[in-house]
């Protein structure tokens, strides 16, 4: 199957200290969509630090030298933009998306935070964003059917003692017992310009973009503290300050399980897989195969499960992770009076049959349209655009891998998905995670 590659306008820029610019104008668009990733996520905590990362999600918008809490989201919303933020294991990201005449107040607001936050940072301060994710927690998590089952699935696949093995949301005991000493020193460590990705598009011009991002950010300086590895687990060397290098592991072994008796509104069985991480060559092809097995009405796991009328719904997903390896899970509910152990038995039976027969060509090139259609979507907006160049530059080291990464899906083969398949996603080398019913 033939794609052509793209040609989104791409332009890199570093500053003196470190900092990382993309820019990528788009004279049809009256806004600026500002993107910045920070290498520094869940996988980056050392024990007794687990939710730091999340933490200074919410602590960056509770003002800093020059700007009063509730400033920058006020401000900018004021005048039409949106502002937001998120977590995951690898990095934090924070994004505005502005009118074209707002863009330089986003970008010193984001300057203004990474140099002067610890002169804003108080005891309240801390203690009042501390509770805010305690909140998020308990709606996210602690009161949310199955909301356990991310956690559990990654201990299972990792071990609570390997960076991916807990999740962004942290531990409530680590953040409660974390002092002003210690967020001033996880912030010094990982939030300066050299650990940072800044990415523009949309209505900005090369030359005037590369000049603001050197007037606000050009002048904080980098750092040269170096932390201590993140955990015992594997004993990497940590060769520049904030980087984190985690070996591959090999597929499971043993079968890890978890069964679990919770009030759910249906019983529920899930799988998960080590695979490769994001920057290995068969992590394409092992998110294809997971688009085939359970993406849509005609796949094949939809078909063995919920049109035989044992799952009420089927659906599997890739995590993408940037160090080691990446994570694949295929859940499914189970139908009123089917036990989870049969539904568990046929998933099972469909996935070996996929691993022996390797997928069709109807089933390859319907994968690879549906990922095409998706990420075609998704870069005609401003704002995914901006974050998939960040991400391309803090993965992969490589913003262009924009335009080239749907022509490079194309070239994988049904060979391919087969080879990839049979390594990394035996039944064999599974964890299991099961939740039943509580009785009624």
């Amino acid at each position: 199957m033939s794609i052509a590659s793209l040609n989104y306008p791409i332009h890199r820029h570093q500053l003196a200290n470190g900092l990382r610019l993309n820019l990528s104008p788009d004279p049809w668009t009256p806004v600026v969509a500002v993107n910045l990733w920070y290498d520094v996520g869940s996988a980056h905590e050392p024990p007794g630090r687990w939710g730091f990362a999340h933490l200074f999600e919410h602590l960056m918008f509770s003002g800093s030298a020059h700007v009063a809490p509730g400033e920058h989201l006020g401000q900018l919303q004021a005048l039409g933009g949106e502002v937001n933020a998120t977590t995951s294991f690898d990095r934090t990201n924070y994004f505005e998306t502005v009118p074209q005449g707002a863009a330089e107040l986003a970008l010193w607001f984001e300057a203004e935070r990474l140099g002067g936050l610890l002169q804003a940072i108080d005891q309240a301060t801390l203690d009042s964003e501390r509770e805010v994710v305690k909140e998020e927690k308990r709606q996210r998590y602690d009161n949310l059917p199955y909301g356990e089952a991310f956690d559990q699935l990654v201990q299972l696949a990792f071990g609570p003692d390997h960076p991916y093995g807990h999740l962004p949301i942290g531990s409530m005991a680590d953040l409660d017992a974390a002092s002003l000493a210690d967020v001033r020193a996880f912030f010094n460590t990982y939030y300066r310009p050299d650990n940072a990705v800044l990415s523009l598009t949309g209505a900005i011009e090369r030359d005037r973009a590369i000049g603001w991002a050197e007037d606000y950010f050009g002048d904080l300086p980098p750092s040269t503290s170096r932390p201590a590895p993140p955990s015992a687990f594997p004993p990497t060397p940590q060769p520049t300050p904030g980087a984190l290098t985690l070996a591959a592991l090999p597929p499971l072994t043993g079968q890890p399980r978890t069964e679990l008796v919770r009030d759910v509104p249906r019983a529920a069985v899930y799988c998960a897989w080590r695979t490769p991480a994001a920057t290995d060559p068969e992590h394409d092809a092992i998110d294809l195969v997971l688009s085939i097995l359970a993406d849509g009405l005609a796949a094949r796991l939809h078909q063995a499960l919920v049109r035989s009328g044992l799952a009420h719904a089927v659906a599997a997903s890739g995590l993408g992770l940037a160090r080691g390896n990446s994570l694949a899970v295929v859940q499914a509910t189970v139908q009123e009076g089917v036990e989870p152990a049969a539904v568990e038995q046929r998933l099972l039976d469909g996935w070996q049959d996929f691993l022996d027969q390797g997928p069709t060509t109807a089933e390859l090139e319907r994968a690879v349209a549906q990922a095409a259609r998706d990420w075609l979507s998704a870069l005609a907006n401003l704002e995914t655009r901006a974050d998939a160049l960040s991400e391309a530059s803090l993965t992969h080291d490589d913003p262009g891998r924009i335009n080239t990464w749907l022509s490079q899906l194309a070239q994988l083969t049904a060979a391919d998905l087969r080879r990839a398949a049979n390594q990394w996603l035996d039944p064999g080398q599974r964890a299991t995670l099961v939740y039943r019913r509580e009785a009624r």
